[in-house]
């Protein structure tokens, strides 16, 4: 299926719903939770649930829910994931991605980290504009959800004690397909970009704390905002 064809897919609203609930997720869904989530009928959320793996925009797999084996514990579930593959139009066609892949490496190649990282953080400060420093996590989260990132608070800091958050990690690199292949280059940029978005003399801050299928950059609350 072309990417027109599956971007076309969400195009229902109900699917899209779904698709989105799934996504915010960040781990596999079944069809129960989904329709719940979601407040329509289990069969029809799993019939849009099939549709947009065909679509490609989720896997499926299966698994025990209850979390026990042998006999007893029941069929195996399905259960829903988004998909790892990206999907992008443009009208007319354009490659941003091999341009971006091209100047990343010629500025790696070049030694041209530091300048890079200069030019991201002038670029975010720009985003911000006149502002002062990103105020609180609630804040963060919207600047970086309106950027793409995919935020989520972190109950207690990394702990997850269940206290209110003092961390936002997100789900989403914006700059994924390109950091793949360039990370510490891409990951630098990044760490930047969003240091000039939210600042670094205010409530929150930005630093590195790469982790497997999420941001290399995670958004705290500053040491003496903890009182």
């Amino acid at each position: 299926m072309e990417d027109i064809d599956a971007i076309a897919v969400l195009q229902d609203p109900v699917r899209r719903r779904l698709y989105e609930y799934v996504v915010a997720q960040g781990r596999e869904v079944g069809r129960n939770e989904a329709a719940e989530g979601t407040g329509v009928a289990r069969t029809l959320a799993a019939h849009h649930l099939d549709r947009l793996t065909e679509a490609g925009l989720l896997e499926s797999g299966s698994r025990r829910l209850t979390g026990r084996s042998g006999p007893g514990a029941g069929r195996p579930a399905k259960v829903y994931t988004r998909a790892r593959a990206e999907h992008a139009v443009s009208l007319p066609a354009r490659d941003y991605r091999t341009a971006a892949e091209l100047l990343a490496g010629a500025a790696e190649s070049a030694g041209l980290d530091l300048a890079l990282q200069e030019a991201a953080r002038h670029r975010g400060e720009a985003l911000r504009g006149a502002g002062a420093p990103c105020g609180d996590l609630d804040r963060a989260m919207e600047l970086l959800a309106a950027r793409g990132y995919e935020p989520y608070p972190v109950p207690g800091g990394d702990d997850g004690d269940g206290a209110a958050a003092t961390a936002v990690r997100m789900r989403n690199c914006p700059f994924h397909a390109v950091a793949e292949q360039f990370p510490p280059l891409v990951c630098g940029m990044n760490l930047a970009l969003l240091e000039g978005l939210l600042g670094t003399d205010g409530p929150v801050r930005a630093r590195m704390d790469a982790r497997p299928g999420e941001c290399c950059v995670v958004v705290e609350a500053s040491k003496n905002n903890n009182d």
